[in-house]
């Protein structure tokens, strides 16, 4: 049984055939940047996105939904679950790691030996580590060297690495983050790096990015915010 969930209100009104012009224009973007589009995924953001508007994304071309709350996840996850693969995006709770096993294809966000733990119990079929790169206090995230430990002791595939790098005022700041974050995938053999939002996915697909994580950038101008 799905938890109880606190679905909150969002976009409404959205259009499909505006959001797949803003697809469209994202993989352009992607190209130019210098990645192949195909070899990129774009895991739409739908925190703000009511559950009734979420068949206008499958309409307009999305394939792959991310949301940051576990109960909303399997809200709208059971009004809508084959219109997408479904992913975890949001800070990862331990406790809240049953709620997600069985319903998500990948948690971009386990950063904790507690989280590892319940994994053993509730596993889910692969997650990304997250990685604190500029070991920032105070945020989630493994330390990059305590990496390879947190790595070998993972109970289930951990098939690449995701991070949020520190709040930037030009996109090209963070490329070094980016950047460190390949170098620690490449070290480890991991192919799937999560990177890259809105205001600096360009930078992060010129540095290896293979998932970037949007939002407005896909719902500009398609809807409207209650």
């Amino acid at each position: 049984m799905s938890p109880t969930s606190g679905t909150r209100p969002g976009l409404t009104g959205l259009r499909a055939e505006r959001i797949a012009e803003n697809l469209a224009r994202v993989r352009d973007r992607i190209a130019s940047a210098g990645a192949d589009p195909r070899e990129v995924e774009v895991c739409a953001a739908i925190k703000y996105v009511a559950a009734a508007e979420l068949p206008a994304l499958a309409e307009a071309g999305i394939e792959v939904v991310g949301e940051n709350r576990a109960q909303d996840l399997w809200a709208k996850r059971s009004e809508h679950a084959g219109l997408f693969a479904w992913d975890f995006i949001g800070a990862l709770q331990s406790r809240k790691v049953r709620d997600l096993a069985g319903a998500v294809r990948l948690i971009h966000s386990v950063a904790s030996e507690s989280a590892l733990r319940r994994l053993a119990d509730d596993p889910v079929p692969e997650v990304l580590v997250e990685v604190n790169v500029a070991d920032e206090e105070g945020k989630a995230g493994i330390a990059p060297g305590n990496l390879p430990d947190f790595l070998a002791g993972a109970p289930v595939p951990v098939t690449g690495l995701m991070t949020m790098p520190p709040a930037a005022e030009r996109p090209e700041d963070s490329r070094r983050h980016f950047a460190h974050l390949a170098e620690l995938a490449a070290e480890h053999g991991l192919a799937r790096l999560s990177m890259g939002t809105t205001q600096d996915f360009e930078i992060a697909v010129a540095e290896g990015a293979t998932i970037v994580r949007l939002g407005s950038v896909l719902y500009e101008g398609a809807g409207d915010a209650s």
